[in-house]
């Protein structure tokens, strides 16, 4: 019986990490460049129940059977899938179509340059000509940090990337995909680090100028599951209730029988 609370706990616990992954979500619903998380759900490994020694079988340990102590959470995965394009008319704002990642360079307190990816290409560029994203961060093309002429008139971004300032050639932006994207981790809301193993492939998306990704959440769908993850916790909190309720009989009323 005590076991059951145990179990009911488990899945209260399990519910409320995916109502935070949910919320999340919702938040970041209208959030240029982000991608869903989800989270899967799997049940504890399986507890083998010992019979332990008695006098009924010459006090021999025996295996009598298997019981699961509930659910736990499983993997969390981020979905990439494409998100609707969002046309602005802003000459420095980008949109790839397909799968690939715009290369960030991010600069940490110390002064440390670092490498990063993202789908939010709502850049701007800086009275010095540099392209960064709404936190400063430099965009990179395949010669490094994106450096636009400052007096130029005309910035025109193909859809391979090539960029050419008042019909002069600048740069090609730097576009990076994976071969295997559990090889990613999240930075912040919108960006991705590569972790070790990550292996680079050449990216097959094109680029969308005067275009943004806006977040691939469909809010409608969350807001589903969520009504279900609440259910489901509220269903939980009858287990332990009825539990409670019963270990209160059995001990203030059977026991003074």
């Amino acid at each position: 019986m005590v076991r059951g609370l145990y179990t009911a706990y488990t899945g209260m616990a399990n519910e409320q990490k995916r109502l935070d992954i949910i919320a999340n979500n919702l938040a970041n619903a209208s959030t240029v460049g982000f991608k869903e998380e989800n989270v899967t759900n799997q049940a504890f490994d399986d507890v083998l129940t010992i019979k332990i020694r008695d006098n009924s079988e010459s006090f021999v340990d025996r295996p009598i059977g298997k019981m699961s102590l509930g659910v736990k959470l499983g993997e969390a995965y981020t979905s990439h899938t494409q998100g609707s394009l969002r046309h602005t008319g802003n000459t420095y704002h980008l949109a790839l179509q397909g799968k690939g990642f715009f290369t960030i360079s991010v600069t940490d307190r110390t002064g440390n340059a670092d490498i990063k990816y993202t789908r939010n290409g709502a850049f701007t560029m800086t009275k010095e000509g540099h392209i960064v994203d709404t936190d400063g961060n430099h965009l990179m093309g395949e010669s490094g940090e994106v450096i636009i002429p400052a007096n130029a008139v005309d910035v025109i971004v193909d859809a391979t990337g090539r960029i050419y300032a008042d019909g002069n050639y600048v740069d090609t932006l730097l576009i990076a995909d994976f071969e295997d994207y559990n090889y990613l981790i999240k930075s912040g809301d919108t960006m991705f680090e590569a972790v070790e193993g990550a292996v680079v492939i050449p990216a097959e998306a094109s680029v969308v100028q005067g275009y943004t990704e806006q977040s691939n959440v469909n809010v409608v769908s969350e807001m589903v599951e969520m009504i279900a993850v609440t259910r489901a916790y509220e269903a939980n909190q009858k287990v332990i209730q009825s539990i409670d309720q019963t270990l209160d009989l059995a001990a203030n009323s059977v026991g003074k029988v």
